[in-house]
């Protein structure tokens, strides 16, 4: 029988504390979580953030850490523990593609305002002003008027500048039977009846970053929504294969290569955050950004909706569910201590969102002091916040390129590290159920899953592909994520059985406190589960459609979104069928195989688990015809060859 190829381990221990790190750790904290702590109250949405990530967050990173661990396998043969549940890994597998296909598009974006930044190292950034042949006669790079600063003439002129006057001369009967009284023209309004009465009136200008970004570098006001997306653009074509290839490169040997890498790439946007948060706080305005985004509203804490928000944040942040976690445990040596690193991995995680919310916010802060604008307006979300409104703000800065460059390479390096952990997920997961054929040829099939993304991602560099990038980012990791996360709880807890696993956790890291197991136990059976279901709760009762700014996608669209989020789901069922059928019954599907438990030999303690690495053999036989003995039967684990430290 062929020796199945090793599988290989992280060749550190400071390798997979970083990758974890790097892989939790990704562009959510940055332009996700500053923007739901302002919008839930705050400060205060830290305590429903912090209670989340105790009854929710630590304890299924504990869990997905240990189980991969544990058995040394990758998503979906780490179910050998209840076969029943296969359809799990490969629900993970597919999640962690559809996220590949756009989370790279916008790695993609990050590269090309680099390299733009770079090239205007001694130049002007090509959004800092108005004038460029992209923009349009509502670009507007001068700062609001400070009207709170001005007299009753000065405000009149000044609000009038801002408003479409053909709109307030027909608003004028309007007004004047309001308030009883007759104008001719708009100079006999005062400010207030300009304030109170002509709001519809307002000119909707645009910033030179936002016409900018959708006008040259999406070019999405030539495509017509979904149901016409346009001719791809050939610069963000080129500039996505670039970021394709470098992903190949860096996982062409598995996790030595990756693990490598991520020394620079988890640690370099904290050097980057430090930089802007010091250079923020030495901004005038600085304090504006930094009170709305910490001072707390505390009656927000009664609204079920923060809670939500809260609770999803942690789901994605930490990135359960997703399979990179499993995937990335199970290149662990057996005895690493899963209990800290999930700790510290947690801990680390938050506190990057808090952090990077400081930096974000004092340049916001700066932002809305120079503009005259509103810190609610200029403070954004996704997309808005990394590539319209950090980029208008960091070219008010001085050397607005140096700036620039440092941040969209913050930006590459966040989104790296997070793709590093699913693209590997993908690859692992196939490799691991098909180790003779995938394993050996680790190099070709590593460029085969990215050519495949390259090609996935196309249409979501045509004119329109933010329409596509936005429908897969809204969909793809939603309700699925929370259910496949429930499905893990029971098939361990209920299922395999939680004093099993903590048996098999013990196996690795040694007796805990009956603290720490009364903890999990309670979070495990019952808290997190609850939570889940308060989660999903949550997100169908404040369900909206996918949209993108004043455009609502068409039906079609929908239905594809939701085909995105049931397929996964569809791959549950499907699993546990075919495996009931392959074990002739479901009560045996359930029961663990008889590979199940850790890899090496050396690992397998009996009597719980039995020697399976080494040939165990029943019987001899002799070959006339060579004149030697031979071994007739014995056994061999196919699934995983370890590689002995």
């Amino acid at each position: 029988m062929p020796e199945t190829p090793e599988r290989g381990q992280w060749t550190g221990k400071l390798d997979f504390i970083l990758s974890c790190i790097g892989f939790s750790v990704g562009l959510g904290n940055i332009w996700r979580f500053p923007y739901l702590c302002y919008r839930n109250g705050g400060g205060a949405f830290i305590i429903p953030y912090v209670i989340m990530l105790v009854i929710a967050g630590v304890p299924l990173y504990f869990l997905e850490l240990s189980l991969g661990q544990f058995a040394s396998q990758g998503p979906v043969t780490v179910w050998n523990l209840s076969p029943i549940f296969y359809g799990i890994g490969w629900a993970m597998i597919m999640i962690s593609a559809m996220v590949c296909t756009y989370y790279n598009v916008i790695i993609m974006y990050s590269v090309y305002y680099m390299f733009v930044s770079f090239v205007n190292l001694d130049d002007e950034l090509p959004w800092q002003h108005c004038g460029k042949s992209w923009n349009t006669e509502k670009c507007r790079d001068e700062a609001y008027p400070d009207l709170d600063g001005m007299n009753e003439t000065s405000k009149v002129s000044a609000m009038l500048g801002l408003k479409d006057q053909s709109c307030v001369t027909n608003l004028l009967a309007t007004i004047g039977r309001i308030t009883s009284q007759t104008y001719n023209v708009i100079a006999d309004l005062n400010s207030s009846l300009l304030s109170d009465h002509t709001k519809d009136c307002d000119i909707k200008f645009e910033t030179p970053s936002s016409e900018y970004w959708n006008r040259y570098v999406l070019r999405v006001h030539e495509a017509d929504g979904m149901e016409n997306i346009g001719g791809v653009s050939l610069k963000n074509v080129l500039c996505l294969l670039v970021c394709w290839i470098f992903i190949f490169f860096c996982l062409m040997k598995g996790v030595k290569s990756s693990g490598k890498v991520v020394y620079f790439t988890a640690l370099f946007p904290y050097v980057v955050l430090i930089v802007l948060l010091v250079r923020g706080l030495t901004l005038p305005g600085y304090e504006k950004g930094i009170d709305f985004y910490i001072v707390p509203k505390w009656d927000k804490l009664t609204d079920p909706k923060v809670w939500g928000d809260a609770a999803t944040q942690i789901f994605y942040s930490l990135g359960v569910a997703f399979g990179g976690i499993l995937t990335m445990s199970s290149y662990n040596r057996f005895n690493n201590h899963s209990l800290r690193d999930a700790l510290i991995i947690s801990l680390v995680n938050c506190s990057t969102s808090v952090f990077g919310g400081f930096a974000i916010f004092a340049l916001l802060g700066y932002m809305s002091h120079v503009t005259n604008v509103p810190v609610e307006d200029v403070a954004d979300s996704g997309p808005g916040l990394a590539f319209i409104a950090y980029p208008e703000g960091i070219a008010k800065l001085p050397s607005p390129p140096i700036f620039a460059f440092l941040f969209f390479f913050m930006i590459f390096t966040l989104g790296c590290d997070s793709q590093f952990a699913m693209m590997e997920t993908v690859i692992s997961g196939f490799s691991d159920v098909f180790p003779n054929q995938l394993r050996k040829r680790k190099t070709l099939f590593t460029f085969v899953c990215c050519m495949i993304g390259f090609l996935l991602g196309i249409p979501q560099t045509t004119k329109g592909g933010i329409y596509i990038l936005t429908l897969v980012d809204w969909y793809s990791g939603s309700y699925n994520l929370m259910i496949i996360s429930f499905c893990e709880i029971v098939a361990v807890c209920y299922i395999y059985g939680v004093n099993t696993f903590r048996a098999d956790v013990e196996m690795m890291i040694g007796k805990q406190s009956m603290v720490v197991w009364a903890y999990f136990y309670a979070t495990w059976c019952f808290i997190t589960p609850a939570a889940i279901a308060f989660i999903v709760i949550m997100m169908a009762i404040n369900y909206a459609p996918a949209y993108l700014g004043s455009y609502h996608f068409p039906g079609f669209a929908e239905a594809l979104g939701w085909l995105m989020v049931l397929t996964p789901l569809l791959l549950v069922l499907l699993g546990a069928i075919v495996q009931s059928i392959r074990s002739r019954g479901v009560l045996r599907a359930l029961r663990p195989i008889p590979e199940w438990g850790p890899a090496l030999d050396e690992n397998r303690l009996s009597p719980r688990y039995a020697p399976i690495n080494n040939r165990v053999f029943d019987d001899i036989a002799y070959n006339p015809k060579k004149g030697n003995v031979f071994i007739a039967k014995g056994q061999d684990n196919n699934g995983y060859t370890g590689e002995k430290l």
